[in-house]
């Protein structure tokens, strides 16, 4: 649509990897990218209760630990729902303290541009 990214950095572009998080990271860390160095990083959402089960921490790991032995560069997570996010958006005096990874660099969702904050409720969320 016309106005709107393409993509995030090197992530997919928004909600169009439907294949998963494996997908995603794979297809990343395809292209070589010696002559594009730290300009490739990868952002993914998870849900807070994502990293409340073991199993999917150590899935998890895993999956980074290839993706960088693949030649992938740069990964940022933001362990947040999409539903706290949009609660946020409503009642940012309740969210002052809410830290997110944005694009290479932190900060606190309500003191982001309106903008910014409906780019990152729109990456893809993964689950448990």
């Amino acid at each position: 649509r016309a106005g709107r990214p393409i993509s995030d950095a090197a992530s997919p572009t928004y909600r169009q990897d439907r294949n998963g998080i494996t997908a995603a990271l794979l297809s990343c860390a395809k292209p070589d990218y010696k002559k594009a160095a730290c300009g490739t990083v990868l952002n993914r959402k998870f849900t807070s209760g994502f990293f409340k089960n073991k199993t999917n921490v150590e899935k998890l790991c895993s999956l980074i630990r290839t993706y960088f032995e693949l030649g992938g560069q740069e990964i940022q997570i933001n362990a947040v729902s999409r539903e706290i996010l949009q609660d946020a958006v409503r009642h940012p005096e309740e969210y002052r303290d809410l830290m997110v990874r944005v694009s290479g660099f932190s900060a606190f969702f309500v003191q982001l541009d309106p903008a910014i904050q409906n780019d990152i409720l729109s990456r893809t969320e993964y689950d448990a």
